[in-house]
Formats: C-alpha cells, structure tokens, sequence
C-alpha cells in the first residue's frame, strides 16, 4: 500500500479554489481537510493499494510567473497557533496549501508576548483575508506532559530553577494543570488519583483545556473588538487516529469547535472536557 500527498503546480492556467468568504467557511475547509487527510489512513488493510491526494498549488502563492518580479502577496484564510512539536505539520493535516495559513508554532501552544504581538499583526496587516484564528493543542503534548509530571511530583521542578525560559513556559501550563484536577476530581471522586489512567487522563484534559483556554483570550483580548467577523476557535489533533478532536460533539469527527464565548462558557466546558468519552475512558484504562 502507498500513499502520495502530493502539491501539484501546473504551469497552465487552472482556476483556482475560492477563498472561504467567512469565519463559517473557513471552519468548513479546514475540517473537511483535516476529514480529507485522517481518510487517507483509514482502512489500508489491502497492501495492493494505492492513495493518492492532491492539493493544487497556484502558481502565484509561490511567486512563479510574476509578471512585476515581486514575491506573492500574503493573504491566509486562517491564523493557526500550534505546538512545536515535529508530528503536528499544520498546513499538511488540514490539506492546505502554501498562503492558506498564518503559522505560529510554540511549545504547548501556549500565549506569550511574542504570540499575542504576531496576532495582532496578522489582525492588522492581513485583515482583508484573515477570517479565523485556530489554537490547535495536540495529544501527547510534551510541554503539558512535563507540566502534569511537576504538578504531580513537585520535586521534578528543582531542576528547573536555573532555567528560567522552561520555567516561564511551565509555570503558565500547571495554573490549567491544576485547574483540571480540580475538574476530574469533582467528576469521578477523590479516588481518581489512584487510577491507572489518572496520570494521562489529566494530561489529555489539560490539553484540550490549555487550547480552549488560549482561543478564549484570543476571544476577549483581541477578537471581541474587531468588527469584520473574525472569530477564534480550537481543536486537539489525535496524533494516534489523525484527526481534529474537541469535548464538545461526541461522534466519529468532531473538529474544531468555537471558542468559549464567556467565563461562563468556559466554566462549562471544562466540565464537558472532563466528562467526555475520551477523558472517560482514560480514567479507566
């Protein structure tokens, strides 16, 4: 069995795919690309089989064929802050092309000053195209593993000390560690941190937390006052199946979803993410 992902230019004229004219839309497109790509996997049990993707390339996003010289001009649908990490290829799971997205990657996806100041220059210099801002948080998370791994054990920050820069990103990430404790211990008892399960539990909740919780700022601190319809939303990408998860609608798919629009909202998520089937059956394992 083979399967080929491949970025097709072609030098003839081809039309190309419309732009996703709003925030909907633009959700619409990155789940059916992201459904589009986790298919690929799916089933290739016959070893006889090919698979084949392929997403168009324009010849303008990457600057060939320009008449005037000059490189292709930014125009992304989406803004998408992501984790560092190496096995979550952003463009390529949600079967975009080059100029589709704004990337920001930071370990833990977490919100930092370099973060929020790249925002609000995508806000402001690409808002005639920019329609969503995506916090994507992904299982396996190193950066919340090792924060659930402090909260647990405390004496593994002592190595720490001296290293401030790990300390600033951890120190953010246990204040949500901690928070859903609190949530997983209202939901299932006490006796939960005597479970097998506890520990990975904990850290997929603090996950997909951590992610809502970034979307939620974005929400409120630069969102909430623009006027064009931008609109901030959040996911969890399951490394182990490919696809974009959230606590919210409990089927096959589920993708992305809105960000919390409240403090309320938010309060209730937490409880959504902690009794969710995912978070459920880890506890039990």
């Amino acid at each position: 069995m083979k399967v080929d992902i491949v970025y097709r230019y072609e030098a003839r004229d081809i039309p190309t795919t419309p732009r996703p004219s709003d925030s909907d839309a633009v959700l619409r497109r990155l789940e059916d690309g992201n459904r589009a790509f986790a298919a690929l996997f799916e089933n290739r049990t016959d070893q006889a089989s090919d698979v084949q993707c392929i997403v168009p390339v324009d010849s303008r996003e990457l600057g060939l064929l320009a008449e005037n010289g000059e490189g292709p001009r930014q125009h992304p649908f989406a803004a998408v802050l992501g984790c560092s990490d190496a096995r979550v290829p952003i463009e390529l799971i949600f079967n975009q092309g080059p100029n589709d997205l704004f990337v920001i990657r930071v370990a833990g996806n977490s919100l930092g000053t370099e973060v929020l100041g790249s925002l609000k220059f995508a806000m402001d210099r690409l808002s005639e195209s920019l329609k969503l801002i995506v916090v994507l948080g992904h299982s396996g998370c190193g950066a919340l593993t090792t924060a659930v791994d402090v909260f647990l054990n405390p004496t593994d920050y002592l190595p720490l000390v001296s290293k401030h820069s790990l300390r600033d990103v951890l120190d953010r990430l246990v204040i949500v560690v901690q928070a859903c404790e609190k949530k997983l211990i209202g939901a299932f008892g006490p006796d939960v941190v005597q479970q097998a399960g506890h520990r990975r539990a904990l850290i997929e909740a603090s996950i997909a937390t951590n992610a809502a919780l970034a979307s939620y700022s974005i929400e409120q601190e630069l969102v909430s006052s623009d006027s064009s319809g931008l609109r901030a939303a959040y996911g969890v990408y399951l490394l182990e199946t490919r696809e974009v998860w959230c606590p919210l609608r409990e089927r096959k798919y589920v993708g992305l979803a809105p960000a919390p629009d409240s403090a309320a909202a938010f309060i209730e998520l937490g409880n959504a993410i902690t009794r969710s089937n995912r978070i459920a059956l880890l506890v039990r394992e």
